[in-house]
């Protein structure tokens, strides 16, 4: 069964690929489709509503199951900001550096505090959407605090900035499959895997 994932970004891609090895489901990405696809304007006020608006306006447009994830990063002392905004905390300007952008802001609006006020938490809803509009949802949540300087290589995003005190790393300085193992996303699609594989047995 193929599970188009609305996303183009590739270590995004990896990580779900990773995260149905073993089951009887291929995933492709928009890339690997030979029709147009919708660009999906996230303005929903939560990371479901986000999710699922992507993953339906995908599976419409292709025609088949169509997987999306929104996540983001919820800081205690922020009132749980950037929260959805996380990908566009410090502005619209595109990637390259939009990353560096991100943790640079989050750094400063942090500035002087100490770790017992530096708490926070990545959260992931994904969207599993049948081209019928019929939708399966799932939530992970992964708990840290925010470094006070940027560690590590891996990962994507504010990764080099979330602390795991309990291993003294951030998630940019753990190994990927260890990262998928803990992470929030790894936790969402791990509880949207029974849903997963009951459709792939219903094809």
């Amino acid at each position: 069964m193929k599970i188009l994932v609305a996303s183009t970004n590739e270590k995004k891609l990896r990580e779900l690929r990773d995260l149905v090895e073993g089951m009887a489901v291929e995933i492709v990405s928009p890339r690997d489709l030979d029709r147009p696809l919708p660009e999906v304007v996230e303005d929903a006020d939560t990371f479901e509503g986000n999710a699922c608006k992507k993953a339906l306006a995908f599976a419409a447009a292709s025609g088949l199951p169509a997987i999306a994830d929104d996540s983001g990063l919820c800081v205690d002392a922020l009132d749980g900001a950037p929260g959805i905004f996380s990908a566009r905390y410090s502005g619209e300007a595109p990637v390259p550096d939009r990353d560096a952008r991100n943790n640079a802001k989050l750094l400063r609006a942090l500035a002087g505090l100490p770790p017992a006020r530096r708490s926070a938490h990545y959260f992931c809803a994904v969207c599993l959407a049948l081209p019928d509009g019929s939708v399966r949802t799932a939530t992970g949540r992964w708990d840290g605090q925010i470094a006070f300087s940027q560690r590590g290589q891996g990962g994507f995003g504010y990764d080099p900035l979330f602390l795991l005190p309990s291993l003294g790393k951030t998630a940019a300085e753990l190994p990927a499959a260890e990262k998928q193992a803990r992470s929030h996303r790894g936790r969402a699609m791990r509880a949207l895997r029974p849903s997963i594989l009951e459709l792939s047995k219903e094809v």
